[in-house]
This record gives structure tokens, C-alpha cells and sequence, in this order.
């Protein structure tokens, strides 16, 4: 088991990094957006090539973060019943959903997409729009995203046994550190109710 949350540890590094990579991604993205518009406007040019790169930076987005927020489990969900469950529970649960629903999804993605990515690197197909980009890199991100997903996958149900043999604390349970803000009420809050009724008179 240790060997396998260190295992986890490094997948979740892995997509953590990514997560964080693919915020400033979407800034750059906003930034190409604007000033593709700007010079639109303003010059009357526009690129295919351009506009092409935004599509790409948003389905790097969309399918490279996955993994990131299934490892912070922001996925929606709905929790009607298992809120009302025991954390061994939900445990229990999690594992079936990700065995059952999640890793064959993954696979059969994998499984149709890489004929396909591969195909057009092979063509080094390019897009029929004049001045447009290669494909390939646009359709290597479906199976990269996919593998990123199928990691963390593998590292939730890790964390999903290791917690039900007691060796982690409950990994669905946040850990946040609270801000500052949060600290100082705290902190004024402990003060009045230390100080004495009648001191303030």
C-alpha cells in the first residue's frame, strides 16, 4: 500500500502541475482572444491560424484540467443520497462509480481516439481553412486529456482503499487553510469572549 500511495502522490502531483499550467493558459488565451479582436477591428485582419490557436488553447482547457478537478472533486455531483452515508460509505461508493462508470468511459474514449490522432500525425493533416493550423496537436489532446484522467482515476480509487484500511484520513474531506480575514474574526472573537462582562462598562 505504500508503494501505491506513493504511486498516488505522483499522479496527483502530476495533474496538480497541469491544473496550474492550464490556468495561465487561460489567461493567455483571453489575451489572444482580445487582441485578435482588436486588431480585427481596428486593422480589418483577421488570422484562421489565430482564431484556430484559441480553439485549441480552450479544448487543451477543457480536456487537460479533468484530471485536475477530479482530483480536487469538483465534478458535479449529486449527492442526494451518499451525503447522507458514512465516509466508508461514500468510499465504497466512489470506487464502484469509478471502476463501473468511469475507467471503461475512459477506455472506450482511448480506444476510438488514438486511431484517429494517429492517423493525422501520420497525414500531418492540416486544416482546411486557409492560413489554419496542423490537427494533430488538437486531436492528441483528446487521448493526452484521457490518460490524465485515467491516472487519476487510478489514484482516487488508491486513496478511496488506503482510507478504508485506515491508513489516510478521508481524501474527500477538504483541508482548508483558512485566510486571513477568517484568522483576525477568529481571533476577535476569542478576545470578546475572554474579556470579563462588566469590563467593557
Amino acid at each position: 500500500m505504500h508503494s501505491a500511495l506513493c504511486l498516488s502522490r505522483l499522479i496527483d502531483a502530476l495533474n496538480d502541475k497541469v491544473g496550474r499550467l492550464l490556468m495561465w493558459l487561460i489567461l493567455f488565451m483571453t489575451l489572444l482572444s482580445t487582441g485578435n479582436a482588436l486588431i480585427r477591428k481596428f486593422f480589418d485582419y483577421s488570422s484562421n491560424g489565430l482564431l484556430e490557436a484559441q480553439w485549441y488553447m480552450f479544448s487543451a482547457v477543457f480536456l487537460l484540467g479533468g484530471a485536475h478537478v477530479l482530483l480536487h472533486n469538483e465534478h458535479i455531483r449529486i449527492d442526494l443520497l451518499a451525503s447522507r452515508y458514512s465516509p466508508q460509505t461514500r468510499a465504497w461508493i466512489d470506487i464502484f462509480g469509478t471502476l463501473v462508470f468511469l475507467l471503461p468511459t475512459v477506455t472506450m474514449v482511448l480506444w476510438l481516439a488514438l486511431p484517429g490522432f494517429l492517423e493525422s500525425f501520420r497525414l500531418q493533416e492540416v486544416s482546411a481553412n486557409p492560413g489554419g493550423l496542423l490537427l494533430w496537436p488538437a486531436k492528441l489532446l483528446i487521448p493526452a486529456g484521457f490518460i490524465l484522467l485515467l491516472l487519476q482515476a487510478v489514484s482516487e480509487i488508491i486513496k478511496r482503499i488506503a482510507f478504508l484500511l485506515g491508513r489516510i484520513d478521508d481524501p474527500l474531506e477538504k483541508h482548508v487553510q483558512p485566510t486571513a480575514e477568517e484568522n483576525l474574526i477568529a481571533e476577535l472573537k476569542r478576545r470578546e469572549d475572554a474579556t470579563p462582562k462588566g469590563a467593557a462598562a
